[in-house]
């Protein structure tokens, strides 16, 4: 599918999604309980992917009740069955690895795969861990890649593993840890990448009546506990990830002052909150009111900005495509990791921002956009398989003279399935092809 995007102002009111990180550690969390309602949830097709990994161990889900935002899960009690079949996760990598400690948490074998994306994205160190906890944990090609087979009754233990890699490895082996017989301690032998999605992990599991705690090493998750939310039900935030391309619009793209207000933008412990604050250093007109959870950005004098990227993986392609509209230079340091998400999310935006008439410098852990050297025009490009390659360039392509044809466009539906209505209904010029 392709999305043609011309030249447009945007201004008006919109709601972010719920959050896609969290949406996932919810169901995840209520299919570890006995039973819990899930209110609020992102329904996309990553989320799908858990959905069926809670059902595939045993639990059920009840999808009944969505119109009215609820989702009702009668969990597997901390007890996943063996699957019947193989889990499929799609393009899911937070499916996929959140799975694969629940699975070595089984007395069998669970087979976990994707597509071509997912099967090509690394997880070795998570299943290294699990090994070392006592269960089974490998890959079927032995490259640390899906697919995995892991089993065998993880009962936990204290277990070292890198934290620059995935942050996902850590939040799984918490959230399986809990209903372990030992409980997992986890040291980390490098500097935790992505930290915030962690601290996401740790609401949740408070919220759903977790303990699990921070050490000067690590994280601590003791044994023996059970999941059970606050009056059996748990709130999805809304999403700063997606809130990101809304924003973003807004800032580049505004209908003189009045901008775009985002609903749904409470505070939570989200890193990419830190999307505010980038923004209005770029010289944005933006304010978050944090008490209405509203956020409104309007345009402004954009000027480039230094941006560490180390714990806000997921913005750097929001910001080179900001970049691109700014005064001088943008850079957007310690990206490396940025390099193992759906796609090489690095390159891709160098690429892809390229073909629209944007200068940019591509290192190993760095991409400069020279904003002030760049005259954005209308070009076909590629989402690349990727939601957000595929969101940012829209944004991009609100300002590049001419249309943007984008194909891939219908890969928003992994975190953000009404993007191009919303972008539409802020007066974007916004057609299928």
């Amino acid at each position: 599918m392709k999305q043609h995007v011309s030249q447009s102002r945007v201004a008006g009111r919109c709601r972010a999604p719920p959050s896609k990180s969290y949406t996932h550690r919810a169901i995840l969390a209520a299919g570890y309980a006995d039973k819990a309602t899930v209110e609020s949830p992102l329904v996309s097709a990553d989320t799908r992917a858990t959905m069926r990994a809670v059902s595939a161990f045993g639990g059920t889900v009840d999808r009944s009740r969505l119109e009215a935002g609820t989702l009702t899960i009668e969990g597997f009690d901390g007890r996943p069955a063996v699957p019947d079949d193989v889990i499929d996760c799609e393009n899911s990598g937070t499916t996929t690895r959140l799975v694969t400690a629940a699975g070595a948490l089984a007395d069998g074998l669970t087979v976990l795969t994707g597509d071509d994306s997912l099967r090509s994205r690394p997880h070795g160190p998570l299943l290294d861990a699990i090994e070392d906890l006592g269960a089974r944990a490998e890959s079927t090609r032995r490259n640390g890649q899906a697919p995995l087979v892991v089993g065998d009754s993880l009962s936990g233990g204290t277990v070292s593993m890198p934290g620059d890699v995935s942050s996902q490895f850590i939040t799984a082996l918490l959230m399986a840890g809990a209903v372990t017989d030992e409980g997992i301690e986890i040291d980390l032998e490098t500097e935790l990448k992505s930290a915030p999605y962690v601290e996401i992990t740790l609401e949740v599991l408070d919220a759903f009546g977790v303990d699990a705690e921070h050490t000067d090493s690590g994280f601590r998750v003791p044994g023996g506990q059970q999941y059970a939310p606050s009056g059996g039900s748990y709130a999805v935030p809304g999403d700063f990830s997606s809130i990101s391309y809304l924003a973003a619009a807004g800032a580049v793209a505004a209908n003189g002052g009045e901008g775009v207000v985002v609903e749904g933008a409470q505070p939570s412990a989200q890193g990419d909150t830190a999307i505010v604050e980038v923004l209005d250093r770029m010289g944005a007109e933006i304010d978050w009111d944090r008490e209405a959870g509203e956020i409104h950005a309007a345009g402004g004098d954009l000027s480039g900005v230094e941006v560490d990227v180390g714990d806000t993986p997921d913005l750097l392609p929001t910001i080179a495509a900001v970049g691109a509209v700014a005064d001088g230079d943008t850079r957007i340091v310690n990206c490396e990791h940025v390099r193992l998400k759906e796609t090489d999310r690095v390159s891709a935006m160098a690429e892809e921002l390229g073909k629209l008439g944007a200068e940019v410098t591509e290192e190993r852990d760095t991409l400069t956009v020279h904003g002030g050297e760049s005259e954005l025009v209308g070009a076909a490009v590629d989402g690349r398989g990727d939601h957000r390659i595929a969101m940012a360039l829209a944004v991009a392509g609100l300002v590049a003279e001419g249309t943007t044809t984008i194909a891939g466009a219908e890969h928003v539906d992994v975190s953000f399935p009404d993007f191009w209505t919303v972008l539409d209904g802020l007066g974007a010029n916004v057609t299928d092809a």
